[in-house]
Formats: structure tokens, C-alpha cells, sequence
């Protein structure tokens, strides 16, 4: 985890199909609010966003990507937890190399002692306001 005060910064995967997005589902216990996100995660140092976006998919569920085309930075300042937050997003669009990935319903794995779960949303979904994407400025790249 990272300290307070501490700017992190990520590399994050947006993989469409159609109108559904990969994303992974987070919950804060202090909002109480269920929320979605772009699957990736921190870059270390020493290492690219691009290798960092690789090397999380592979960690995080198994899964190789390809067609991988940057997007763009974002700057993400929030409240988790009650604890403030700031992420520098380095943004990708890519593909799964492996079709299975397209045709499942749910994953669920491990980051570190956290249980979390992948899933595709449809993307209209938070347009209506229905869920909650974050950062919210996701949807300027759909």
C-alpha cells in the first residue's frame, strides 16, 4: 500500500467489447458506496506504465493483453476510506489475447489480502448515473 501523501502512480487497462467494459469492482466501507474501475495497477520504479499494465494483468488474473494503444494521463485526487488519495493514471486500451476472458461472467481474485472481482459492465450503466466509474473522467475516452 502506499503511504499518505504520496502520489501513486498507475498504468490501467480500459477493454471494451461492444458497449461492456472490463472493469474491477472496489467497495469503501466508509462511503459505503460500491464502485467500478479500470483493472491494472502501481508502476514500480525502474519499470514503464506499459510494462506495469502487463505485469498486473498477468498477476492479477492471468491474462496477457494485446493491441495496446496509450490514451492518455489522468490525475485523479479522491477520498477512499476515509483516507485522501492521489493517482496519476497512465491510461491504455487493449485487447485480451485470450477469448475466454470475453465470455466470462465474473472473476474473482486476490490483491493481496483483498478479495476483489472482474466483470463487464455495460457501459450505459454509468452513463445513466446507475454505477459509479471512477475517475468519472473514464468516460471521456469511451
Amino acid at each position: 500500500m502506499h503511504k499518505p501523501g504520496e502520489i501513486r502512480v498507475l498504468a490501467l487497462g480500459l477493454i471494451r467489447d461492444g458497449d461492456r467494459i472490463f472493469l474491477s469492482e472496489g467497495y469503501d466501507p466508509v462511503k459505503e458506496v460500491t464502485f467500478y474501475r479500470a483493472m491494472g495497477g502501481g508502476v514500480d520504479f525502474g519499470e514503464t506504465s506499459l510494462e506495469a499494465l502487463k505485469r498486473e494483468f498477468q498477476e492479477e488474473i492471468q491474462a496477457d493483453l494485446t493491441n495496446i494503444r496509450y490514451l492518455g494521463c489522468l490525475e485523479n485526487i479522491f477520498t477512499f476510506n476515509g483516507q485522501p488519495g492521489h493517482e496519476i493514471i497512465q491510461l491504455y486500451e487493449s485487447d485480451f489475447v485470450d477469448s475466454k476472458f470475453y465470455q466470462l461472467e465474473k472473476l474473482v481474485f486476490s490483491e493481496g489480502e483483498r478479495e476483489k472481482a472482474a466483470l463487464w459492465v455495460d457501459i450505459n450503466r454509468f452513463k445513466s448515473g446507475e454505477l459509479r466509474l471512477v475517475p468519472e473522467q473514464f468516460l471521456d475516452y469511451w
